[in-house]
């Protein structure tokens, strides 16, 4: 497969970024502090609640919770301008031990052999492609409880 820039065509930013205007956070605290980091942890904690990704329970005396902290990441767009303030609460998972804490792992990603694919399909098909953009990527699993 030959690439546009395998063939020499190279489109350079036509705005490069010099300065970075705005910082991630590095903590929920400094969050807090700005309401457009604060509208993107409701955003993601209302997601995760809509497609109900956990169950609150009492841990067994045995046992002790794992973490977690949130995670956070400007979004540009090729301009340089702010597209979104993303914002995700992640598990601290190093802290866990295999067969105690979990049974077997599962990682929510798409093959690149799919997206292949469903190119190859559009461009045979003439489909019109538009971007997507998936705010929750347990959104479409089925859950087995």
């Amino acid at each position: 497969m030959i690439t546009r820039a395998k063939d020499g065509i190279v489109h350079p930013r036509l705005h490069p970024i010099l300065l970075v205007t705005e910082l991630e956070p590095t903590s929920y605290k400094i969050a807090l502090k700005h309401p457009q980091w604060l509208a993107a942890m409701q955003a993601k904690h209302t997601a995760l609640l809509h497609i109900k990704t956990w169950t609150l329970t009492q841990l067994p005396p045995n046992r002790k919770a794992i973490e977690c902290k949130w995670v956070f990441r400007i979004k540009q767009n090729l301009d340089g301008t702010i597209q979104k303030y993303k914002a995700r609460l992640v598990a601290k998972g190093f802290h866990q031990v295999h067969g105690f804490h979990f049974q077997e792992t599962l990682s929510p990603v798409i093959k690149p052999v799919t997206v292949r694919v469903i190119l190859n399909l559009a461009i045979s098909r003439q489909w019109q492609l538009t971007h997507l953009d998936i705010n929750s990527a347990f959104s479409s699993m089925s859950r087995q409880v």
